[in-house]
């Protein structure tokens, strides 16, 4: 597992403001569809796909009830992503950082 790749698939899922929005609303638990929707000034497909975009990355599940989906954050995933952040904005004695000289240029051996 490459979690650069995977995390960059969250990190393009969070470059809209709607999804963000939609993270931030969640943020205090689940809420129907109908809800979320009712915060925007989109269609319900809109929302849908925002809301694809955002279950497929692994940011939010969803359960259905009746004929509405009620969507909530994963706050394990959540908590991966904050410390995934955390690990490549600090330096670390295995850090990418390690892999360039001194004078910026890369150190083509260590990185092969």
């Amino acid at each position: 597992m490459d979690q650069h790749v995977d995390f960059a698939l969250v990190f393009k899922a969070l470059g809209d403001t709607t999804r963000l929005k939609i993270i931030e609303m969640l943020s205090c638990g689940e809420l129907c569809a109908c809800n979320i929707l009712e915060s925007f000034e989109i269609t319900q497909p809109t929302l849908s796909y925002h809301m694809k975009i955002l279950t497929e990355c692994g940011l939010v599940t969803g359960r259905k009830e009746g004929s509405w989906m009620h969507y909530s954050n994963n706050t394990q995933l959540i908590e991966l992503i904050k410390n995934y952040w955390t690990n490549i904005t600090i330096e670390q004695e295995d850090c990418i950082c390690k892999y360039t000289k001194a004078d910026g240029r890369c150190n083509k051996d260590k990185m092969d």
